[in-house]
């Protein structure tokens, strides 16, 4: 029974799952084995797993843009 609930419960989350959804795999996955090992709570790991993932994806792009803005000159600057 924890099986099938467990199986549709993971069919609906990649139904409804966002396009975008980087880092949320490789940290559910993370979470989800050192949540198995610390007390048998491997879909809270996993939960937690994909939630840092996608922040840390989201502070990686964030910095991506940065880099990438201050290596083009600003409007108003003209080089001769």
């Amino acid at each position: 029974m924890k099986t099938l609930i467990a199986l549709t419960g993971a069919a609906l989350a990649l139904a409804c799952a966002p396009a975008d959804a980087k880092g949320c795999i490789k940290g559910a996955v993370v979470g989800g084995v050192a949540g198995h090992y610390a007390g048998h709570h491997g879909a809270l790991g996993a939960a937690v797993g994909c939630l840092y993932g996608r922040h840390r994806a989201k502070e990686q792009d964030k910095e991506q843009q940065r880099q990438q803005s201050q290596g083009q000159p600003q409007a108003g600057q003209d080089r001769m």
